[in-house]
């Protein structure tokens, strides 16, 4: 088993997939680990759905690590463009981090500047344990959406087999093996992200790189609105 380590190379990633498939809990450990490395990064909160868990509710934690997070505050589930996105494309000595979030209608966000994000690192994240991940032809559904609003090619391909924070290993390998069994004939999985505490009782039952993930989302109290 291999750690996978982010190309260098490449300073703007873009996380794209069905809601719920475990995107914002990616991007806030990539921007983590660019503003770890010393790096100046940007994080845009591109959700424009009202979900369970945003990343900008880990705004603070983003922040204190010194990451700068931009989002737009929203009344309803309306389209809203976040601010500053393109001089941050263009700068060249910073990361940006998109956590393009609700589906198609976040994608619409970045069609607008696909030609800016020709070189990024777009990763569209399944989770096999989702309801709208189950069989191949409802991942190519969304991702076909999703790829039409972002004006964007194939992107690369990212397994993130949980049922939340209580997924045990042999639930995650199960898990595993499903999204294999469903992408590989297609396409080419390059990784999968795993609590990093269940590492030690996977890594060695897998040989595709592994991506350890301390989990910072956290589900709000019933009743309160996010």
């Amino acid at each position: 088993m291999a750690r996978y380590v982010p190309d260098p190379a490449r300073r703007i990633a873009v996380f794209l997939g069905e809601a719920g498939c475990g995107k914002s809990e990616l991007s806030v450990h990539w921007a983590l680990q660019a503003a770890a490395e010393g790096k100046t990064v940007s994080f845009f909160d591109l959700d424009q759905t009202k979900p369970l868990m945003r990343s900008r509710d880990v705004e603070s934690l983003l922040e204190s690590a010194g990451v700068s997070v931009r989002f737009e505050h929203q009344t309803a589930d309306a389209p809203t463009q976040v601010g500053g996105l393109v001089p941050a494309l263009l700068d060249e000595k910073r990361t940006v981090i998109l956590d393009v979030g609700g589906n198609d209608t976040g994608a619409r966000l970045i069609g607008g500047c696909a030609h800016l994000l020709k070189s990024a690192d777009a990763w569209f994240v399944v989770n096999p344990y989702r309801p709208w991940s189950g069989t191949v032809e409802h991942i190519d559904g969304t991702l076909s959406a999703v790829l039409r609003a972002a004006r964007l090619g194939l992107p690369r391909f990212l397994l993130n087999p949980s049922l939340g924070a209580q997924t045990t290993a042999e639930e995650f390998l199960t898990g595993l093996e499903t999204g294999l069994r469903l992408l590989s004939p297609y396409v080419t999985v390059e990784a999968a992200a795993v609590t990093e505490s269940l590492l030690p009782q996977v890594e060695s039952h897998t040989e595709l790189p592994l991506i350890p993930i301390t989990p910072r989302m956290s589900v709000p109290a019933a009743g309160l609105d996010e």
